[in-house]
């Protein structure tokens, strides 16, 4: 390279902003996801055998995806290629996986494709790469933020080993931003700046697994006080309000994760996860929704107050909208949460439904049913029907079902224990032989 070209460079990289500069070169530069890279780890064997097959990374933003594919294409033998998926079409797809199989026919030399944002191709995109996935043509490194069992096709998710990227570990984070605070070549070294111990352990822990984000908010910091020092006020000021991951897949595990809390009695988790719902901008009437049910399917007559305050929470919810109604949910989940569990009414129907759906239906017997018509009697409609509340105690001891089964079986456990002592009394009434007819003959 002559120093014309060189000096090109020097500026391009320059113009860089710290995030990119600071990518891993190597294996050993890189952090985190240590579960697939660490010593020994499956990846990690991989790509020191030179052996990679076609593999999706998966995982939110800032944990490493891309700088992984990069490191990849450094030391690798094959030649590499990329896309981004989000600009790209069919065309470009078309034009790269022809050159690789000529590449491949003529010289031997494989191809190594990595496609950024992968979830953005369409179904037709991503059925022209699976003949040449397949056939050994390219080797995809797919990446994407997207959950790949919803985003991409079954037959590409099968050719492909699935790596999941977590987000990186705060101490990971704290790592990076020290080096980059004092890497002259890529990092910040050159403007003279320190930083606090506590301000970048405060941009190490509020970047959530992101190290793109903390390096933006460091170069932020360092370029607003050079030849100075970084406080936590500076810090603080220089990240931008936290904007929560969620998608699709966001949405459903952290519903899963407020539905588990709050039936595993635990007041503290729900309400976590409640408010990082909310403050994703989630619609509080779903999360409403949410209590409700649990509130009917977790609780049930254990307590049957969960359902009504639930329920009071919901059309508050409906009534205020948010900020406010965060405190509604609020009260609720920590109520359905340290309520005493009971499923046996959401067990009960879902068995009688079962029964309904599978087995002969029950026809009703004749002394239940409608008797208010013209031409009832004549059928015999309502024959023989004991009114309840006639009896001295409100019970008779009457068949309502016309076969002996069981469906609601209520635990010992809450108001329910009571429902059970009052089955339990019923049910020995019920085998009780009838009293003896007194009346002469």
């Amino acid at each position: 390279m002559n120093l014309f070209a060189k000096a090109e460079a020097n500026n391009l990289n320059k113009a860089k902003p710290l995030a990119a500069r600071m990518r891993p070169r190597n294996l050993d530069e890189f952090v985190g996801q240590q579960h697939f890279l660490g010593e020994g780890k499956l990846l990690r064997r991989i790509l020191e055998a030179d052996r990679l097959s076609s593999v999706i990374f998966y995982g939110p933003p800032g944990c490493g995806k891309t700088s992984l594919a990069e490191v990849i294409a450094g030391q690798t033998k094959s030649v590499f290629s990329r896309l981004n998926a989000a600009s790209a079409g069919v065309k470009e797809v078309r034009v790269l996986l022809d050159q690789a199989r000529d590449r491949l026919a003529t010289g031997g030399k494989a191809t190594l494709l990595f496609v950024d944002e992968l979830h953005h191709f369409n179904r037709t995109q991503q059925d022209v790469l699976l003949p040449d996935v397949e056939s050994g043509v390219v080797r995809l490194i797919g990446a994407t933020t997207e959950n790949p069992f919803f985003s991409l096709v079954s037959p590409l998710v099968s050719r492909s080993q699935v790596f999941e990227f977590k987000p990186v570990e705060p101490e990971d984070v704290r790592a990076v931003l020290d080096r980059a605070l004092t890497d002259s070549e890529r990092g910040l070294g050159d403007l003279n700046v320190s930083a606090t111990d506590e301000s970048l352990s405060f941009l190490a822990e509020v970047s959530d697994g992101d190290i793109r984000r903390a390096l933006t908010a460091l170069e932020i910091s360092a370029l607003s006080v050079p030849g100075s020092e970084i406080d936590l006020d500076i810090a603080q000021e220089s990240i931008q309000k936290k904007a929560i991951q969620y998608d699709d897949d966001a949405h459903y595990d952290s519903a899963s994760a407020l539905i588990k809390s709050m039936r595993g009695s635990d007041a503290d988790a729900a309400v976590y996860w409640l408010a990082r719902m909310l403050e994703a901008g989630e619609d509080p009437r779903f999360l409403a929704r949410r209590i409700v049910i649990a509130a009917s399917e977790d609780v049930g007559n254990a307590d049957p107050q969960a359902l009504v305050i639930a329920n009071a929470a919901a059309q508050a919810t409906l009534m205020v909208g948010m900020p406010e109604c965060r405190i509604m949910l609020s009260q609720a989940a920590t109520y359905v949460a340290l309520a005493p569990k009971s499923n046996a009414a959401y067990a009960a129907i879902n068995e009688a439904m079962q029964d309904v759906r599978e087995r002969r239906v029950l026809p009703i017997p004749t002394h239940l049913k409608d008797s208010h018509y013209k031409g009832a009697e004549r059928l015999g409609h309502g024959e023989g029907y004991e009114y309840a509340h006639s009896a001295e105690d409100g019970w008779v001891d009457q068949d309502y079902l016309g076969v002996d089964r069981s469906y609601y079986r209520p635990v010992n456990r809450g108001f329910e224990a009571e429902l059970q002592q009052r089955m339990e009394t019923i049910n020995e009434r019920k085998s009780q032989p009838s009293a003896p007819d007194n009346e002469s003959t």
